[in-house]
């Protein structure tokens, strides 16, 4: 049996359905279904069970997981990265996160979880070493002191952990998440509504929409998840990336282009979109000043190491296949 935990949501969702591809249906999710929209993520997905998050908290706290657990994925969490509880940060992300890591040990269970390339802060170096951890807002935090447990217990005895630093994640059943959704879903609704993309003017040493992130397609996460669970005798703490950093404008461009394309419309150069006023910029808000990631790129060198030799889609390739299901996806609504 496997546990997802964030199974409704938009990385669980994806790989509790390359599980299915896979022929397991043996599958517990867990999750909080209060928001029940996000139901839509798992009904073509066949699971064994369904636990709410408050019921399997208190079976984790009680010492007790499912019967026959194998590997628990661990997705869930608050990742809202402008959330100003930090009590409630804490609890849910890393003292609930560090309960479930202690059993799954305890029982022998392999653990495999979702960290954030947002322990990095404003860089300029993107590697796993503590050195370069410099969180900004306490999401971040939650994710790099759980990270740094881990390395604290260490992951050479004991059953396998695996903790993954998603970059900047996009592809479908995202759609639940609201403003926290990626930046080309909203450059797909803005032009699709709008009929331009907006992005923010020049910031941290940056040009008008130049700032860079390493953006991940949702696929390829759920990739690096599933070589883990083929490879239970590796561990430790990973980058999830591209390891090649895009501009904004590159993922505006494609969005449009891709748009374009539906409609029998030639793709036009970021100069053109320009001209046309197809993507405008707009102040950099003063409130992020000093607080904002304008430049991300995953340093693969650990991924590597372990033996993961898959290639990245880079943006053309991810954004574009992304665009062409948001064209044509029924259950993708408008966030607005």
């Amino acid at each position: 049996m496997i546990i997802v935990t964030g199974g409704a949501g938009f990385i669980g969702a994806n790989l509790v359905s390359a599980l299915n591809e896979r022929g397991i249906a043996d599958v517990v999710v867990v999750d909080d279904l209060t928001r029940g929209e996000k139901v839509a993520n798992l009904v073509d997905c066949e699971i064994a069970d369904y636990l709410d998050k408050d019921a399997f908290r208190a079976d984790v706290e009680g010492g007790h997981l499912p019967a026959g657990v194998e590997v628990v994925f661990h997705q869930g969490a608050c990742s809202d990265t402008t959330e100003s509880d930090g009590r409630y940060m804490m609890d849910n992300n890393y003292r609930f996160t560090r309960a479930l890591y202690g059993l799954c040990r305890e029982q022998g269970v392999r653990f495999i979880y979702a960290s954030s390339a947002s322990v990095y802060g404003v860089g300029p170096v993107f590697a796993e070493a503590p050195e370069h951890e410099r969180p900004l807002n306490v999401y971040a935090y939650s994710k790099t002191l759980f990270d740094r447990f881990v390395r604290r217990v260490g992951v050479d005895d004991g059953p396998q952990t695996a903790g993954l630093r998603y970059f900047n994640v996009y592809g479908p059943r995202e759609q639940h998440k609201g403003r926290m959704a990626s930046m080309a879903f909203h450059c797909f609704y803005q032009y699709r509504n709008d009929g331009k993309v907006r992005l923010f003017e020049g910031s941290g040493g940056y040009g008008p929409g130049e700032q860079r992130r390493d953006f991940v397609h949702v696929d390829d996460v759920v990739a690096v998840n599933l070589f883990f669970l083929d490879h239970p005798d590796a561990g430790g703490v990973f980058n999830v990336g591209t390891g090649c950093s895009q501009t904004f404008n590159d993922v505006a461009r494609t969005v449009i282009n891709g748009c374009r394309r539906q409609r029998g419309e030639a793709p036009l150069p970021l100069g053109e979109l320009q001209a046309r006023g197809l993507i405008e910029y707009v102040p950099f808000p003063t409130d992020l000043a000093g607080r904002y990631q304008s430049y991300t790129e995953a340093d693969l060198t650990r991924l590597r190491a372990v033996g993961y030799g898959e290639a990245f889609l880079d943006v053309e390739q991810g954004v574009g296949r992304y665009v062409e299901h948001l064209l044509g996806a029924d259950r993708e609504v408008d966030p607005r």
